[in-house]
């Protein structure tokens, strides 16, 4: 019984709004400290962050702790990918600052910083739903890979002969391309073709149509609808656990996330012995 009770505790603790606000507090810190180990500091400044930078990384593997310890054993907690990405951050910054490993362990303690990612449940919407657009936006680059080799090669036979730096072979002519879609100087490029050839600026147009215009509008459409879909997702989280709390409160009956049928059961009873004692009364 007891054990329950630290148990319920820690989750509080875990779920606490003002103990996430005070995490991402030590997470910018974390970054700015980081940051100020780039500059020429005096000595005692330095080792006034050498103990900042303990102190931190003792925080944050006590916050991890209580995480785990919140959490329903080890399959529940390592389940969660974030939760493995936090352990990993975590294991990377006791790596020791001092002696050969310097380098190494301030190069760990940056990537601290994503930890910000992983608290605040907006930012990880916006990496859940990069991540499930990758497979769409990698069709629309392949497509867009084709287009950049069919104009680099057609490129490179027409306008060799102006200027073989930057048309030279398909390859040069493909990165004069990312260039020319980048808006970098293209217009320089252009009118030095146009010299020679003076419809050479349908090609250049029809190209920044395509890819400018149509491809990097389909790479945000694609990212736009995975973002919708997972806003839309975390809304219903949200909108379930709002439920679970009434629940809790309504019945007294310890309810996970995910709803049990049997525990919908049980609170059904008890309305029903409710009832039974009321009509009883009466």
């Amino acid at each position: 019984m007891q054990a329950t009770g630290i148990l319920n505790t820690l989750k509080k603790v875990d779920q606490s709004k003002t103990f996430q606000g005070f995490v991402i507090f030590v997470i910018i810190v974390s970054a700015l400290s980081i940051g100020a180990h780039t500059y020429h500091l005096p000595p005692w400044l330095e080792q006034s962050l050498w103990v900042l930078d303990i102190a931190i990384t003792g925080f944050f593997l006590f916050e991890l702790i209580i995480r785990f310890m919140a959490s329903d054993g080890i399959k529940s907690f390592f389940s969660k990918g974030w939760n493995i990405f936090d352990t990993i951050i975590v294991i990377g910054s006791l790596v020791p600052l001092g002696g050969s490993t310097i380098l190494l362990a301030r190069l760990l303690r940056i990537f601290r910083v994503l930890r910000l990612v992983s608290m605040v449940p907006e930012l990880r919407m916006l990496i859940n739903a990069l991540l499930k657009a990758i497979p769409r936006m990698g069709y629309i680059a392949l497509l867009m890979f084709v287009i950049f080799y069919i104009y680099g090669a057609i490129g490179s036979m027409f306008f060799a002969n102006v200027n073989d730096f930057l048309w030279g072979d398909v390859s040069i002519a493909m990165l004069t391309l990312f260039r020319i879609s980048t808006f970098e100087s293209w217009t320089s490029i252009m009118y030095e073709t146009m010299e020679v050839y003076p419809l050479s600026w349908l090609y250049y147009l029809s190209f920044i149509f395509l890819t400018t215009f149509v491809f990097l509008n389909m790479m945000v459409g694609a990212v736009l609808d995975v973002m919708g879909e997972e806003t839309k997702i975390m809304r219903d989280e949200q909108g379930d656990n709002c439920d679970t709390e009434k629940l809790e409160k309504f019945g007294g009956i310890e309810i996970n996330s995910n709803v049990k049928d049997e525990q919908i059961r049980q609170l059904h009873e008890k309305i029903d012995k409710l009832t039974e004692l009321i009509l009883e009364k009466k």
